[in-house]
C-alpha cells in the first residue's frame, strides 16, 4: 500500500483542507485502530463526506455558525475527527470539556448521562464503526447521530462563511482561531499517531498531516499503550501500514 502525498501550496482553512480531501480519491487518509482489534480505514473523499454530511446537520439542525459553541465530549476516535472537522467547517468554536465556562450551544458526546439536566441541544454519538443507532436510552430531544447523520447530503449545502477572527478550538489551556487553526503542514508521510496525547493535541496533530498531503494511523489510548509494551507487534503494524512514527 503505497500512500503519496498530495501538494497544492498552504492550507489556511478547513474548508481549503476538506476540498483537497474530497479531491483525493481512495486513497487512505485515516486509518483506525481501536479497542478489541477495531480497524476502520477512511480515504480522503470517504472522510470529507463524512464530514459533508455531519456539516449539513449542525446547519440545517442547530443553526450552527460562527458564534455557536459546541462541546465536543468525545475520546480520541475517528469519529471525533469527523465531528470537529465538520464544526469548523461551519464557523463553530468547539470546546473540549474541562474549559471553565463553557455554556456550550450544543453537545456531542458518547455518553450523554453526563449531561443530564443541561439545557444545550444533545447529539448522541455511537462509537462502534458498525453502529445504525444508539445502542442505550436517547434522552428526550436527543439526536442520534448514528442515525441522523446518513439522512443528510454528500454535498455541503447552505454553510455560513467562517470568521477567521472567531475561536475556533477552546480548552483549559487556552484558545486558538480559525486563522491559526492549522498548524505548519508536515511532510506528507503516513504517521502513526498515538492516541493518549491531549485531544487537542491530537486533532491538530491530524490537521498538520493532512494539510501536507500526509497519512494517518490513528490508535486508541488503549492499543497505544499495548502497542508500547509490545515491540514486536508495533513493528509488524508499521511495516504493514507503511508508517512512520510520529516525531515527537
Amino acid at each position: 500500500m503505497q500512500i503519496a502525498p498530495r501538494s497544492g501550496g498552504p492550507v489556511p482553512d478547513v474548508a481549503t483542507l476538506l476540498a483537497r480531501l474530497a479531491a483525493d480519491g481512495g486513497q487512505p487518509r485515516l486509518t483506525w485502530y481501536g479497542d478489541d482489534g477495531e480497524r476502520v480505514e477512511l480515504s480522503g473523499a470517504v472522510l470529507a463526506n463524512w464530514a459533508s454530511k455531519t456539516v449539513n446537520l449542525l446547519v440545517e439542525e442547530f443553526d450552527a455558525a460562527p458564534g455557536t459553541r459546541i462541546v465536543v465530549d468525545l475520546p480520541v476516535h475517528w469519529r471525533t475527527a469527523v465531528w470537529t472537522l465538520a464544526a469548523w467547517r461551519a464557523g463553530v468554536t468547539v470546546v473540549l470539556p474541562g474549559t471553565e465556562g463553557a455554556y456550550p450551544d450544543v453537545v456531542v458526546t458518547d455518553s450523554p448521562d453526563r449531561w443530564a439536566g443541561d439545557s444545550a441541544d444533545l447529539v448522541v454519538v455511537s462509537l462502534p464503526a458498525l453502529a445504525r443507532r444508539y445502542d442505550g436510552d436517547l434522552p428526550s430531544g436527543a439526536i442520534d447521530a448514528a442515525s441522523a447523520v446518513m439522512t443528510y447530503g454528500d454535498a455541503i449545502g447552505w454553510v455560513p462563511e467562517v470568521d477567521p477572527d472567531q475561536e475556533a478550538l477552546v480548552t483549559a489551556a487556552g484558545a486558538v482561531g480559525h486563522k491559526g487553526l492549522i498548524p505548519e503542514p508536515g511532510e506528507g508521510a503516513r504517521v502513526l499517531v498515538d492516541g493518549r496525547g491531549p485531544l487537542a493535541d491530537v486533532l491538530r496533530g491530524l490537521l498538520g498531516v493532512w494539510a501536507g498531503g500526509g497519512s494517518v494511523v490513528l490508535t486508541s489510548p488503549a492499543t497505544a499503550a499495548e502497542l508500547e509494551q509490545d515491540e514486536a507487534r508495533l513493528t509488524r503494524l508499521l511495516s504493514t501500514e507503511q508508517a512512520q512514527r510520529a516525531q515527537a
